[in-house]
């Protein structure tokens, strides 16, 4: 392929390392590679606001794609450049569907300038994953006791959390019972103790989020690298001109990629800019 104009780069897992740091090396790769004409995007399973502090070190001023693809925004003034839109009714029975099977939900809105930017339906809870998550974000959430029968408006993606096989059995009933109304996949960030489910409108991820700005700046599918390790990665990885995973990615998305780079505790990102930028 022609050298890329646009390098959409997943956070964890391959972006920083296993200790969530962003090595010297991999931030002058982020650099080499914006010298060279290639806009970097992070494209990114986490919340708006747990993106943000990565910004400034790696001197980006360029729209993020957060939440799996379901909200976009531009750091430098926080204006929200696209959310994915959750009809009421579905999602009113995806949440009885979730509190069948035993679990609460948390739901995110694009309520990062009002303090907040996600709602659960208590902030003490006996789950041990959920109180994990919650626990390593003290004051990023609301209680919404009513939220798994009537939720807040605004709502547009979310997950449940428990353990990998509790997570897998019920992303397999949502997808018996929802069908393709919904974007599901399961995954574990390495900062909490359980994995995620996560829930997003139909159509909706990273690689739709990373389309929407590559149309607005006239970047063609296969003038695009996208970089990743997970599941919510397969599609951007898939569908890119050039799709990479890294050394530390599932076999799942390694069978998806054109290329495998070394592992994220190697700077494997480093040497994906090397091979774009020769």
């Amino acid at each position: 392929m022609p050298r890329p104009r646009l390098l959409a780069v997943d956070i964890d897992g391959t972006l920083v390392n296993s200790r969530d740091e962003l090595t010297p090396r991999t931030q002058l790769a982020v650099q080499r590679a914006r010298r060279h004409g290639i806009e970097v995007v992070l494209a990114t399973g986490r919340r708006y606001s747990r993106t943000l502090p990565l910004v400034e070190r790696l001197g980006l001023d360029v729209p993020l794609v957060t939440a799996s693809g379901a909200l976009i925004k531009h750091p430098r003034d926080h204006r929200t450049l696209y959310q994915a839109h959750f009809d009421r009714q579905l999602l009113c029975s995806l949440l009885s569907a979730v509190a069948f099977h035993g679990y609460d939900a948390v739901l995110y809105t694009d309520s990062y300038c009002q303090g907040f930017d996600f709602y659960c339906p208590s902030l003490t809870v006996d789950d041990e994953e959920l109180a994990d998550y919650l626990a390593r974000n003290p004051g990023c959430g609301r209680e919404w006791p009513q939220l798994m029968t009537s939720p807040p408006d605004g709502v547009f993606a979310g997950f449940v959390t428990g353990t990998r096989e509790e997570m897998l059995a019920l992303e397999r009933a949502l997808a018996l019972e929802f069908g393709e109304r919904l974007s599901l996949h399961v995954l574990r960030s390495p900062r909490y103790l359980g994995f995620m489910c996560e829930l997003a409108p139909q159509g909706v991820t990273k690689w739709s989020g990373i389309l929407r700005l590559a149309r607005q700046w006239g970047v063609s599918p296969d003038e695009i690298c996208a970089v990743g390790d997970d599941v919510n990665d397969i599609p951007m990885i898939r569908e890119a001109g050039l799709g990479i995973a890294m050394g530390n990615a599932l076999d799942v998305v390694k069978q998806a990629a054109d290329r495998i780079a070394p592992s994220h505790d190697e700077d494997g990102l480093a040497q994906i800019v090397e091979w774009l930028t020769q």
